[in-house]
């Protein structure tokens, strides 16, 4: 049985404190995605860099939600 498999493929159930750590990382990605809409011409820099700011957000709630 690979650990890392059954990890990665698992619900995980919110654990005490970690949904202020989701809302917090929401939070501050939701600031910098505000800045990213008014500064950066509409362009297809501006999607990946948005489409790049969600995977962050993905990636840092999931890293919190699989090791925590």
């Amino acid at each position: 049985m690979n650990l890392a498999i059954e990890n990665n493929f698992s619900y995980h159930a919110p654990k005490e404190g970690q949904p202020a750590k989701y809302e917090a990382i929401r939070a501050k990605a939701k600031e910098l995605a505000y800045l990213i809409d008014n500064a950066v011409p509409k362009s297809r820099e501006q999607s990946l860099a948005m489409t790049n700011l969600e995977q962050a957000v993905f990636w840092a709630n999931a890293g919190i939600a699989r090791n925590e």
